[in-house]
C-alpha cells in the first residue's frame, strides 16, 4: 500500500526503516514544509515525491499517511487526511483532548477508515511475555512504571531555547511525551483506577518536566512516575506476593524477567536486551496494514485499541488538570 509521512525526525525515519520490514507499505510521499529538507529526508528512502502543501499530499493517490508532527498539530493534520479518506497512523500523543479525538474517531468510523494512535508496547512481542508473566506472580499488590529520561534537548532549554518538546503551546512537556507511556501501561494492564493523585515539576518554559501519579485500585496501588530532567536506572517493577516482574523500559517492554521470592532462585530472564527502534516500529506498522487489509478479522483488536487511545486521552485531560499543567 502507498503512503506518506508528515515530519522528517529520526522517528519518522525509523518507522520509515520499520514499515519497509513488513513488505506491506510503499512510501510515496514525503512532506515537509522545508522542501529542501524533505528533497534531503527523501533521498534516503528511494526519493519518493516531496509535498509543502498538506492539502496537495491529502489529494494524492497514497492510501494512509503516518504523522509525527508536533504534537498540537496531530488533530489538524489527521482531520485532514481522514476527509481526504485516508487511513490514518498518527504518533502519540494522538489528540489533546478526547472531545477532539472523540470527533476524529467518528469521522474515521463514517468515512470507514482505520485511524490509530502509534503506541508500540500494544504491538510488540514483550506485551505476552509481561502478561504471562504478570500471571505468575501471585496477587499483585503494588507497581511501579517509571519513563524518566534526560532529553536531549535539556541543554538547549537550560541555554534559553524553547525546544517544541519543551513548548507548551506545541503541547509539549513530559506528561504528554514520556508519561503517555506509563498511563498506556497502566490502563492497558490493570484497567481503570478508582482514584489517581497527579502532580508535577515546572520548567521555566512553562512545561512540566517531570511528574508523578499515584491511582489506586481494590488491593493495589500503582505509581507512574516520569522525567525528562533526570536519567533512571532502576526500569519499572510489579510486585506480587509470590514474586516480582522488573523490566527496564516501559515504553519497549525490554529487558524483561521475574524473580521469585523463593530464597535461592535466580531472577529468570524472560526478554534479554534491546530491540532496534525500526524492529520495534515494525510492530505497528504491520498492525496497521492488517487493520486495514483484513478489516473483519481485526475489528475486536481496532475497537480495543482505539477505546484504550481515547481512555489514555481521557486520563490524561485528568492528570494534566490535577496537577496545574496548561497547554497553551
Amino acid at each position: 500500500m502507498k503512503y506518506g509521512t508528515i515530519g522528517t525526525s529520526w522517528i519518522t525515519e525509523a518507522y520509515i526503516r520499520g514499515a519497509r520490514l513488513t513488505e506491506k507499505w510503499d512510501l510515496a510521499a514525503v512532506y515537509s514544509r522545508d522542501e529542501a529538507k524533505g528533497r534531503a529526508f527523501a533521498a534516503r528512502f528511494g526519493a519518493p515525491p516531496v509535498y509543502t502543501d498538506l492539502v496537495r499530499m491529502a489529494q494524492s493517490d497514497i492510501e494512509a499517511v503516518y504523522i509525527a508532527s508536533p504534537n498540537s498539530l496531530h488533530e489538524e493534520h489527521s482531520r485532514l487526511f481522514l476527509e481526504h479518506g485516508k487511513h490514518v497512523l498518527c504518533e502519540k500523543p494522538i489528540a489533546v483532548t478526547s472531545a477532539g479525538l472523540q470527533r476524529l474517531q467518528d469521522l474515521a468510523g463514517k468515512n470507514g477508515l482505520v485511524y490509530m494512535e502509534a503506541i508500540m508496547l500494544l504491538h510488540i512481542p514483550g506485551r505476552d511475555v509481561l502478561r504471562r508473566a504478570m500471571g505468575e506472580i501471585g496477587r499483585i499488590t503494588s507497581a511501579r512504571l517509571d519513563f524518566s529520561q534526560l532529553s536531549s534537548q535539556y541543554v538547549r532549554l537550560m541555554e534559553g531555547g524553547v525546544p517544541n518538546v519543551f513548548n507548551p503551546r506545541m503541547a509539549g512537556g513530559c506528561l504528554m511525551d514520556l508519561g503517555i507511556y506509563c498511563v498506556y501501561a497502566a490502563l492497558d494492564l490493570f484497567g481503570k483506577p478508582e482514584g489517581i493523585r497527579t502532580a508535577a515539576s515546572f520548567l521555566p518554559t512553562g512545561a512540566d518536566g517531570s511528574g508523578g501519579s499515584l491511582w489506586t485500585y481494590p488491593g493495589t496501588q500503582v505509581s507512574l512516575s516520569y522525567s525528562k530532567t533526570g536519567q533512571s536506572r532502576l526500569g519499572s517493577e510489579i510486585l506480587g506476593d509470590r514474586g516480582t516482574v522488573v523490566l527496564e523500559s516501559v515504553s519497549k517492554l525490554t529487558g524483561i524477567r521475574m524473580v521469585h521470592n523463593q530464597r535461592g532462585e535466580s531472577p529468570e530472564e524472560l526478554l534479554l536486551g534491546d530491540v532496534p527502534k525500526d524492529e520495534l516500529m515494525r510492530g505497528e506498522a504491520a498492525d496497521f496494514a492488517r487493520a486495514i487489509l483484513r478489516r473483519e478479522e481485526t475489528r475486536e483488536e481496532l475497537d480495543h485499541w482505539s477505546k484504550l487511545a481515547f481512555e489514555v486521552c481521557q486520563t490524561l485531560e485528568d492528570m494534566r488538570g490535577q496537577a496545574g499543567i496548561r497547554l497553551e
